[in-house]
């Protein structure tokens, strides 16, 4: 535990924590003894620390782009890299599962270790240790895609077209879960419908399928 200690840059006082961060259910389905609910705690906390990491780092940045940030830090992906970065994967204890290979396990378990942390001394460092193993990941994770929107509208206007036009064709659904069509019209070409819960995700939709018809990825011409 020891070296693990040394690799995560905290030292316990209670390190027990850490041995419960580590131990799956099919260990122990206890509770107080596996790490599922150092796992939800470790969530809220790591969304917390990236959310107030991004804030300030990009202060002149819109929502949008904060949120498609956050949601490259916090993903299962970007959790379990970080975790094998930690050599997480040769302190988990698990029966049957190869978790080297359990993208699912290795998030589990970095979430846990943040939770433990919390548990162990708080948040403040528990914050400072999602902002040592996350911050160097925001150069390589978080350039944020453009919206299908944004990247229909760049592309017209870069071949002389007007602005794409959304028209609302049509609304199904209860007045409670209603299911928008947006129909997006782009000089030159056939129409595209995209449905969604709500106006904005409709258009998302509808930009998403004329980019494709388009031939465009990432705001670029395949």
């Amino acid at each position: 535990m020891e070296t693990l200690e040394n690799k995560l840059g905290y030292k316990f006082k209670d390190r027990s924590l850490l041995f419960r961060a580590l131990t799956h259910s099919s260990i122990t389905g206890n509770l107080s003894q596996n790490y599922e609910r150092l796992e939800f705690l470790g969530d809220r906390v790591l969304g917390v620390s990236v959310a107030a990491m991004l804030c300030r780092l990009f202060p002149n940045e819109p929502e949008g782009n904060l949120s498609q940030r956050f949601m490259a830090l916090v993903c299962k992906e970007t959790v379990s890299e970080v975790a094998l970065d930690l050599g997480l994967d040769k302190y988990i204890r698990a029966e049957g599962i190869d978790v080297k290979n359990n993208d699912n396990v290795l998030c589990d378990v970095g979430e846990a270790i943040i939770g433990a942390i919390y548990a162990d001394s708080g948040c403040e460092q528990a914050i400072e240790f999602v902002e040592k193993h996350w911050r160097d990941l925001i150069n390589t994770h978080t350039n944020p895609p453009k919206d299908a929107k944004t990247a229909l509208q760049e592309y017209a206007h870069s071949k002389g077209w007007n602005t794409p036009k959304y028209v609302e064709v049509g609304r199904e659904g209860t007045e409670h879960n209603p299911i928008f069509s947006m129909r997006v019209v782009v000089e030159g070409q056939e129409e595209q419908i995209g449905k969604g819960h709500n106006k904005k995700l409709a258009e998302q939709e509808a930009a998403k399928k004329m980019l494709q018809v388009l031939g465009v990825k990432n705001g670029t011409k395949k």
